[in-house]
């Protein structure tokens, strides 16, 4: 017994999809960068000449020059970070940049822009892009406008005036001849513009391949400058943690287990006199600097390692840090039951927000004090702490907020702090 098999005809392939319609919406918005880069252009031109005109001649003021430098090549960088997402945007993507790291404080913010040659490229790139956004502009709208204007040209032809001197009466050609000259070649500049445009954008993209693109420092050794300098300020903040538990160590708790050897020594020979008076008053007040030295230890632990944040995490480790704090303090953490960080993220969160309560309780004058600790979708570690105090912190003004961004550097977080006199302090930190 035979079985039948039915026969199918091989599923044909799904028909492509029609390269022409692709092939003009990629230049139309090749067209719309070419025509958008002149104005960009002519900003950065006029950005290069004041830089130039107005930051040499005031260096002999010294510090009024490096200042206008500074700020040109600032807005030099800004229309660099523009110009390389709209070439990423047309498909020509400019290999990464060198970042910059705002070093905290408006000197250290100059000499940093001052040295970040990546800025300087920004700004020698405005000297040529003006010519080629200038030529570039001119033949992208004469080159679309003429084709499109040719193609038509049978409707229009009626509004030319009639006096003989085209160029198709001057050949002596008929109308139809005419006619068709004109729409053919209008369509072959049409069918054309797609290449002209693309031609375009590389001569573009070339010129900023060689500035935009080219920061003379690698991927690679940016990545390796970035982890030194993270290691030397992990170093440099530990070192100081250090520091300041053996000072408090000195003052505090040290101080009181002299002052208590020296008290049961006392008791003990009051004892041996048979002074009981004595002997109780000394060991009550014994008794106190035991309770003392309990107490500052268990403050320096907190600032060394509290156990609630081992235990039970940093959501109750914040609430127990603002139930400690002298100010008011209203907390929003957006963290599920029980969700533990890692303990890096968790001890450096942990420390922003006893950092800048200490700050707020000290020098702040603010009667309330607002943290919220949440993740984003990215998953970034983000924590909040804003008063309504006085303002005016700074992160170069105290070892406090310095030594905290320090800290952060260390699990390449950032800290921001923003402090307008008489409008309070927002300290924010990303920990990702």
């Amino acid at each position: 017994m035979t079985t039948a098999h039915e026969t199918r005809p091989p599923a044909s392939p799904p028909s492509p999809r029609p390269a022409v319609p692709a092939l003009y919406r990629r230049a139309a918005r090749e067209s719309g960068y070419l025509l958008l880069s002149l104005p960009l252009a002519v900003a950065g031109f006029v950005l290069f000449v004041a830089t130039i005109s107005v930051g040499a001649p005031s260096l002999v003021a010294f510090l009024l020059g490096l200042v206008v430098l500074a700020v040109g090549l600032s807005g030099a960088r800004a229309l660099g970070d523009l110009e390389r997402r709209r070439l990423a945007a047309v498909g020509h993507p400019l290999p990464p940049a060198r970042p910059f790291v705002h070093p905290g404080g408006r000197l250290r913010w100059v000499v940093a822009r001052l040295k970040h040659g990546q800025g300087w490229l920004d700004l020698l790139y405005q000297v040529l892009n003006f010519p080629i956004a200038l030529v570039s502009f001119v033949l992208t709208l004469t080159w679309w406008l003429v084709g499109a204007a040719s193609v038509l040209y049978p409707l229009w032809d009626w509004a030319l005036p009639d006096d003989g001197t085209n160029l198709a009466e001057l050949l002596g050609l008929a109308q139809p001849v005419e006619y068709a000259m004109y729409v053919a070649g209008g369509a072959l500049m049409l069918l054309a513009a797609p290449w002209v445009v693309r031609a375009l954008v590389w001569v573009h993209h070339g010129w900023a391949r060689v500035t935009l693109g080219a920061s003379g420092v690698t991927h690679l050794e940016e990545q390796v400058a970035s982890l030194t300098r993270s290691r030397a300020a992990v170093v440099g903040a530990e070192a100081e943690t250090l520091r300041r538990i053996e000072r408090d160590l000195h003052d505090g708790p040290q101080q009181r287990l002299v002052r208590l050897s020296m008290d049961l020594e006392a008791a003990q020979r009051r004892l041996a006199d048979g002074d009981e008076e004595a002997t109780r008053t000394l060991l009550s007040e014994s008794l106190e600097h035991v309770q003392g030295s309990l107490a500052e230890l268990r403050t320096l632990s907190r600032g060394i390692a509290p156990p609630i944040l081992v235990d039970r995490g940093l959501a109750a480790a914040v609430v127990s840090a603002a139930g400690q704090s002298p100010i008011p303090v209203e907390t929003d953490i957006a963290l599920t039951p029980g969700q533990r960080l890692a303990p890096a993220r968790e001890s450096a969160a942990y420390f922003v927000v006893t950092e800048a309560l200490t700050n707020a309780a000290k020098h702040s004058a603010a009667a309330r004090v607002a943290v919220r600790v949440g993740i984003d979708d990215d998953g970034v570690l983000r924590v909040v702490v804003a008063d309504d105090g006085v303002g005016g912190a700074h992160p170069g003004k105290g070892h406090g907020l310095a030594g905290l961004r320090d800290r952060l550097a260390g699990v390449d977080g950032e800290l921001h702090v923003e402090s307008a006199d008489g409008h309070g302090t927002v300290v924010s930190a990303a920990i990702p």
